[in-house]
């Protein structure tokens, strides 16, 4: 499936459990996660990818910054593993 329509479809699936759905936090920034999900116990990143495809270098690395400090982020590939976060 298309990265865009993952991204879709994991958009509308965290809005019904009440997740607010943010675009790129570092609009602008090469390398950020795609998505910001948040509810006030909870701020999860998202990487939308194509089916088998992996983040970029420069992506891989702002990940690793990210859960350095602690934050939930992650690479999703499939509809179904986006809307196992919001369960």
């Amino acid at each position: 499936m298309q990265e865009r329509l993952i991204e879709k479809h994991v958009c509308e699936a965290a809005r019904r459990r009440g997740f607010l759905v943010h675009p790129k936090a570092g609009a602008g920034r090469r390398g950020w996660p795609d998505r910001t999900f948040t509810t006030p116990e909870r701020i999860i990143f998202v990487e939308f990818k194509a089916a088998g495809r992996k983040p970029t270098p420069l992506q891989a690395h702002i990940h690793r910054q990210l859960k350095a400090q602690g934050y939930d982020v992650h690479v999703i590939d499939s509809v179904d593993a986006g809307a196992a976060l919001f369960t």
